[in-house]
C-alpha cells in the first residue's frame, strides 16, 4: 500500500514486506518473543523518527511565534497553551484519536475503536505504508494532531481563560480533527476515495485550525479596547517571533518530507519545495509591506515564511520544484491581503490565524489541483495519481475546492457549537473578566511571567522597592513602547508609555 498522503498504489513495493504479511494477519505483526519483528528498512525507521521529532519542535515554535506577537502581559500564556496542546492531544491520540482516524475498518467519515489505547498497534505495516510499522506511524501522526490544536488555540490570546481552552483541546480533537483527518487520509475516507490530493495537511491541519481560530475569536468577542489606540501596539518581542519562525521552518521539513513515510526521492522533493515556498513567501510579504510603509519588516518576513510553508503543505509531495515559487508568492500575497478580512467580518482574530492558515491552506489546496504532477508523486516508486492541470486533469481543482469547503464549514460550525456548550458549563466560561484582561493572562491565569522584570516593575510602581526614584526611569525606558497619540482637540501629540498594556501619559 502506498502512502495515505500520496494517492493510490500502482505496484507492490520493492521493500521487504513487514511481518504482518508473514504471520497470518497477526494484528501486532507477530510475536516478539519468538520472531524478529525488525524487518523494516533501518533508513526509513531512522528518517521517520527524526521527522517525528522535527514536527514536535514545531509546537514550541508556534508558541514563540504567537507569544512574540502578543502583548508582554499575556506572552507566557500563549507559550503555555502551545506546550499544553502537545500534552493533552498526545493523551487523546493514545486513548482513541489514532483509532478514530486510522483504523483499518473505518467508514467514510470516521474510524472505530479497534486501536483504542494503541491496542494492536505495534509492528504490523501501517494503514498508510508497508514501509512503516503501525506504532511509528501512530506517533508521527500524533504530532500532526498536536500541531493543529496548538495553531487553533492561539485565538484565545489576551482574553480567554485557560481551563476551558484545555477542555476544548480534548473535545475538539475528537469531534473535529479526527473526522476530517480520517476522511482525508484514511484509505476508506470519502475525500481520499474521491481522489483529493492533500499530501501533508492543507485541510486537516491548516484550514481546520484557521476556521476553528476564527470561530473561537467570534465566540470570545473582541479584546478590551479593540478599535481604539489602546490596542494600537507593536508585537512586544520580535526576536521571539524570529525564533518561532526558525523552529517552524526547521520542523516543517519533517512535517512535509516526513509525509512521504519513507526515505526516498519523494521526501527529497518535498523538502526542496518546502524551502523554496517558504523563501518566496517571506520575500513576497516583506516586499508588499515595504510598498506600503517603506520599511523592511522583520515580522512581515516571518509571516510570509509561515504563509509559504502553509501554502505548500498540501502540494509538497505532488508538485515540481519550480511550482513551489508560485505557491510561495501567491500564498503570501493572498494571506497578506486576507488579514484585512477580519475588519469586514468584525471579528478580533488577534494573531491573524484565519488568514495565514485557513486562507493559506485553501490557496495551497487549489494550487495543488493546478500543479500536481504524476511523475512527482511517482518518485516514491509506488504512487500513481491522475495529477492536476499539468496532467490535463481539469476536474481535480473541483475536488480540491469541495474538500476545502467541507473542512472549513465543518470546523467552523462544529467549533462554535463546542464552545457554546463549554461556556454553559459552570466554571468553564470562556472569557476572562475585564479586570483579569487588564492585568494580563500571565498574572491572573498562571501567576508567572515570561520576563522577570514584569513583576519587578509592579513592585516599583506600587512602592515595594526602596529605591523607586532611580529604578522607575530605568524600567520605564526598558519596558515602554512609545506611541504618538493626538489629543481630542487635535493638539500636539504626547507620548504614551505603556506599562503592562495600559498607556500612561508622559510629557515630552
Amino acid at each position: 500500500m502506498a502512502s495515505t498522503h500520496g494517492g493510490q498504489p500502482v505496484s507492490p513495493t520493492n521493500y521487504t514486506i513487514g511481518p504482518y504479511d508473514q504471520n497470518n494477519g497477526d494484528p501486532n505483526g507477530g510475536e516478539s518473543l519468538t520472531q524478529d519483528l525488525n524487518v523494516y528498512q533501518s533508513g526509513d525507521i531512522a528518517w521517520m523518527l527524526t521527522a517525528t521529532a522535527l514536527v514536535l519542535l514545531m509546537i514550541p515554535g508556534v508558541g514563540f511565534f504567537y507569544s512574540g506577537l502578543a502583548r508582554r502581559k499575556s506572552a507566557l500564556s500563549l507559550l503555555w497553551l502551545s506546550v499544553m496542546a502537545a500534552g493533552v492531544v498526545s493523551i487523546q491520540w493514545f486513548l482513541w484519536g489514532y483509532s478514530l482516524v486510522y483504523s483499518r475498518s473505518a467508514g467514510r467519515f470516521l474510524g472505530d475503536l479497534s486501536h483504542i489505547g494503541f491496542r494492536n498497534t505495534l509492528a504490523a505495516p501501517s494503514v498508510a505504508s508497508h514501509r512503516l510499522p503501525d506504532l511509528l506511524f501512530a506517533v508521527f501522526q500524533g504530532m500532526f494532531a498536536a500541531v493543529t490544536v496548538a495553531l487553533a488555540v492561539g485565538a484565545v490570546a489576551e482574553r480567554g481563560r485557560l481551563l476551558p481552552c484545555v477542555v476544548f483541546m480534548f473535545v475538539w480533537t475528537t469531534v473535529i480533527y479526527d473526522p476530517i483527518a480520517c476522511w482525508t487520509w484514511n484509505p476508506h475516507g470519502w475525500s481520499f476515495r474521491t481522489g483529493v490530493l492533500d499530501f501533508a495537511g492543507g485541510t486537516p491541519v491548516h484550514i481546520t485550525s484557521g476556521a476553528a481560530a476564527l470561530a473561537y475569536s467570534l465566540m470570545l468577542g473582541k479584546r478590551r479596547g479593540h478599535g481604539t489606540h489602546e490596542l494600537n501596539y507593536r508585537p512586544h518581542n520580535v526576536a521571539s517571533i524570529v525564533l518561532g519562525t526558525i523552529f517552524l521552518w526547521f520542523g516543517w521539513f519533517g512535517f512535509n518530507a516526513g509525509s512521504a513515510l519513507s526515505a526516498n526521492m519523494r521526501a527529497v522533493m518535498a523538502a526542496v519545495v518546502t524551502n523554496l515556498s517558504a523563501s518566496a513567501g517571506g520575500v513576497t510579504w516583506c516586499l508588499i509591506d515595504y510598498r506600503l510603509e517603506r520599511k523592511f519588516s522583520t515580522v512581515g518576513f516571518c509571516s510570509g515564511v509561515v504563509a509559504g510553508l502553509v501554502c505548500i503543505t498540501p502540494g509538497s509531495g505532488y508538485v515540481p520544484a519550480w511550482a513551489a515559487v508560485v505557491f510561495g508568492v501567491v500564498g503570501a500575497a493572498a494571506t497578506n491581503y486576507g488579514t484585512k478580512l477580519k475588519y469586514y467580518m468584525r471579528i478580533d482574530d488577534s494573531l491573524d490565524i484565519f488568514s495565514i492558515h485557513c486562507i493559506g491552506g485553501l490557496v495551497g489546496n487549489l494550487l495543488t489541483g493546478l500543479f500536481a504532477a504524476d511523475y512527482i508523486a511517482g518518485l516514491d516508486g509506488t504512487t500513481d495519481i491522475r495529477g492536476g492541470w499539468l496532467n490535463h486533469n481539469y476536474k481535480q481543482i473541483l475536488y480540491q475546492l469541495a474538500d476545502s469547503a467541507a473542512g472549513l464549514a465543518y470546523s467552523f460550525v462544529g467549533t462554535c457549537l463546542i464552545l457554546l456548550l463549554i461556556n454553559f458549563i459552570p466554571g468553564l466560561y470562556l472569557r476572562a473578566p475585564e479586570e483579569d484582561e487588564i492585568m494580563g493572562m500571565d498574572d491572573t491565569e498562571i501567576g508567572e511571567f515570561a520576563y522577570d522584570y514584569v513583576e519587578l516593575l509592579r513592585d516599583v510602581v506600587h512602592g515595594v522597592e526602596d529605591d523607586t526614584s532611580s529604578a522607575l526611569p530605568m524600567l520605564s525606558m526598558s519596558l515602554s513602547r512609545e506611541k504618538h497619540i493626538y489629543t481630542s482637540d487635535g493638539s500636539r501629540p504626547y507620548r504614551a508609555i505603556e506599562l503592562e498594556g495600559e498607556p500612561v501619559p508622559h510629557s515630552e
